[in-house]
């Protein structure tokens, strides 16, 4: 089956993610162009909203006796996101009582969880060193959404639009990474990351003509190394 789309976001990964979520399919399954980069802007253009385009094409599959089972996503039911939200949104009452004062939350229903929004330039605390304590406070309220549902409940959280933010600094790191190996032709090993940003690294030069990426080691110092395409 020939499937091809056309996905947006804010950045090359959100792009690719709405995308994935689109087709139900794992980031294996697909191959994936990008068709307007966010730094590809004019003079005139940057007050506007930062667009990112890319193309996502289901890949072929190998014909073969054994069927090939495709990891789809679990949705949930209307009932569950409901049940999910409640769970969290009792939680977030009595946590906020703690929290600085006017620190506010939004909570979004979609078809595999929540996402999360919480407000406050005061909560630093709450991101913790490159996010980790944001990561961990998500795995913690992703426990607390599923109680009562057996399915796998999805938590996204943000907090004061880090994520966004570090998304945005992190691939411009990668560009700037690229262009330095590409200059002295040696390989640069980033600092250990999150597998959430290993990956942002991986987006950010998947369609780059002349470096490569690779993540080495073991968690929680896993990280990448950016280094020269090898050429015959």
């Amino acid at each position: 089956m020939d499937k091809t789309i056309i996905s947006e976001g804010k950045t090359t990964n959100e792009a690719i993610e709405k995308g994935l979520k689109q087709l139900r399919v794992s980031r294996d399954k697909v191959e994936i162009k990008v068709l307007e980069n966010e730094e590809k802007r004019s003079f005139f253009s940057i007050l506007a909203p930062r667009v990112v385009k890319v193309e996502m094409k289901l890949k072929e599959e190998k014909s073969e006796k054994r069927e090939v089972k495709t990891k789809r996503i679990i949705e949930l039911t209307e009932e569950e996101q409901e049940k999910a939200k409640q769970n969290v949104k009792s939680f977030l009452e009595e946590l906020q009582k703690e929290l600085p004062e006017n620190t506010t939350y939004k909570i979004t229903k979609n078809e595999i969880g929540l996402n999360i929004e919480i407000s406050n330039e005061n909560l630093g605390f709450l991101i913790g060193y490159r996010g980790e304590t944001l990561y961990a406070f998500q795995n913690i309220l992703s426990a607390i959404a599923g109680k009562g549902i057996d399915k796998k409940v999805r938590v996204i959280l943000d907090i004061e639009g880090y994520k966004e933010k570090r998304e945005k600094t992190l691939e411009e790191l990668a560009e700037k990474v690229a262009k330095t190996v590409i200059k002295t032709r040696k390989p640069v090993k980033l600092e250990p990351m999150q597998a959430y940003e290993r990956k942002i690294i991986h987006s950010a030069l998947q369609q780059n003509d002349k470096v490569q990426t690779e993540s080495i080691g073991e968690e929680p110092n896993r990280r990448i190394v950016i280094s020269l395409k090898k050429t015959k």
